[in-house]
């Protein structure tokens, strides 16, 4: 079973959340569709691996979590992307960066240091500096709603470009997960589709099923044996 042992925002400007978990047995696990680029650091069975995890258009059943395993994770903000890894072929796929030792990786060139949790923004910081982690504030504007000289076609292109997904799929993603964060609180079913934005419950139904790979009702009742990924208290962009 999986146990989420911290979690925590972050003083970066390029990042959302940083989280940690830790596995005893193991435990089905129902990965979940989520907008934006993911590091992922694991250690299972004494080796460490550093992963960049592209967004999830869709939810994925991985059959059991691996047992007494280790995974800290640095989930980006909208917008922000390694410019040397093609975002669209990241989509519903994750790299793996080639180790150099036991504790460090290659990266633009060079050897990195594996990061922790605790130090976390410090290793982003460096990224930035080094240019091998970017952002698009066109992104995370278009998202909030503000108004910006581009047209939609051009928005739409930068999205694919740093993302690898459109703008309507970022938003329907959030909303889902919303969703999900509601119910799994016991909001109900109806609150959750207004404060969500959903029409109605078919639409709400469908979504999480796409999205989640749960009802609206399993989710509400923990009906279902898969734990799902990780997730947080988040609102849909307006």
């Amino acid at each position: 079973m999986i146990f989420f042992d911290a979690q925590r925002p972050s003083d970066s400007s390029f990042v959302e959340r940083i989280w940690c978990t830790h596995s005893e047995g193991s435990h089905p696990f129902l990965s979940i569709a989520v907008s934006r680029l993911e590091l992922v650091v694991s250690k299972l069975q004494g080796k460490i691996t550093l992963t960049v995890r592209g967004p999830e258009t869709k939810a994925t059943p991985v059959g059991d979590c691996p047992a007494e395993g280790e995974w800290f994770g640095i989930l980006l903000k909208p917008g922000v992307f390694l410019p040397h890894l093609p975002a669209r072929s990241l989509v519903d796929a994750s790299v793996n960066l080639e180790a150099s030792s036991n504790t460090t990786f290659w990266l633009g060139g060079s050897a990195w240091q594996i990061p922790t949790y605790e130090n976390a923004d410090t290793f982003v910081d460096r990224l930035v500096h080094e240019g091998l982690l970017v952002r698009d504030p066109i992104i995370e504007a278009a998202l909030q709603g503000h108004l910006n000289d581009l047209t939609l076609r051009s928005v739409q292109n930068r999205f694919l470009q740093s993302i690898g997904i459109t703008q309507s799929a970022v938003r329907q993603i959030e909303r889902a997960r919303s969703a999900t964060f509601l119910l799994q609180q016991g909001v109900s079913i109806l609150d959750t589709i207004v404060q969500a934005g959903y029409y109605d419950q078919p639409h709400l139904t469908r979504s999480l099923r796409h999205f989640i790979g749960q009802t609206p009702a399993q989710l509400l009742h923990h009906s279902r044996p898969e734990q799902l990924s990780f997730l947080y208290k988040t609102t849909p962009f307006p």
